[in-house]
């Protein structure tokens, strides 16, 4: 089993779309995948319809340390796509976390005990937290995405950074390591100043300095992405093909070199995916 948590100390940079579209490409691809909500503003939990939803959520499984499948996981509407759903409405996990001796340390226990799945996609509050240091630690790789603009790439060298360098400190005394983080550019526009921001960024941390890797892909503005969330379905679903006229590539191709960089293993399964949808022949006119 894989972990990926998606992160930004910075609120606005797109973290749940992205989760939302990765995991449901993966999943499409024939992983099995599961989505855990950390966001107090769960707008991951309703990304997607349920099929069926549990009782409990990431309270019972953080709070709790309920790991019962049936209590804790729901099940989207999409094969192979499960949720733990956000429902810790009275926000007391951060303080329950801040006074246990393992708090910082306990979703890397939990997820040790949950099997059966292949890829596991954590959404993360846009902001420092004692819950946003639980999921980096509990992660194989972490997935940063910011937005072409200099005060967002600002907050992401004080604010994303210096979290990961304050954690490198901490994890020398765990079993524990701060995994190396992938910086997603989103929200891609066709301006100098945007592609300056992305290049800049590139340069800062080229060769991988200080475990940040900037991608060469990115994710384009555009309402594919609205939309598709609108509609409940991923957004290689709702737009597997470029519309005519455009130059930007299609949602579904933006995400599939997205996978792709992130892990050059699930390049054959993405290679291989054949849409089952009904947008089969091409985009909703609403692409266009």
């Amino acid at each position: 089993m894989c972990v990926f948590s998606v992160i930004s100390t910075k609120g606005g940079v797109g973290k749940t779309t992205v989760t939302a579209n990765l995991g449901g490409l993966l999943a499409d691809a024939g992983l099995r995948v599961l989505f855990i909500d950390l966001d107090s503003q769960p707008t991951l939990s309703s990304y997607y319809p349920l099929r069926t939803e549990a009782p409990g959520g990431t309270y019972e499984l953080i709070a709790l340390s309920d790991t019962a499948p049936d209590r804790v996981i729901s099940q989207t509407a999409h094969p192979n796509l499960d949720v733990v759903i956000s429902n810790d409405h009275a926000g007391q996990l951060p303080q329950l976390l801040l006074n246990a001796p393992d708090g910082r340390f306990r979703l890397a226990q939990l997820l040790s005990r949950l099997s059966g799945y292949d890829l596991v996609l954590i959404d993360t509050q846009g902001a420092r937290s004692i819950t946003l240091e639980m999921a980096v630690l509990a992660s194989d790789h972490a997935l940063s995405p910011i937005t072409p603009e200099l005060l967002s790439a600002r907050e992401f060298v004080r604010g994303t950074v210096g979290l990961l360098r304050d954690l490198e400190a901490l994890s020398q005394f765990t079993h524990l390591s701060v995994p190396p983080v992938s910086v997603l550019v989103n929200r891609l526009d066709e301006t100098a100043d945007a592609r300056g921001i992305h290049q800049t960024l590139a340069e800062m941390f080229a060769a991988g300095e200080q475990g940040v890797t900037v991608m060469q892909s990115t994710i384009r503005a555009g309402v594919a992405f609205r939309q598709a969330a609108s509609a409940g379905l991923p957004a290689h679903q709702f737009e597997p093909r470029k519309p005519a006229g455009r130059k930007s590539p299609s949602a579904a191709d933006q995400i599939k070199a997205m996978a792709r960089e992130l892990n050059p293993d699930w390049q054959p399964l993405i290679d291989a995916m054949v849409s089952t949808t009904a947008m089969q022949g091409g985009c909703h006119d609403e692409c266009h």
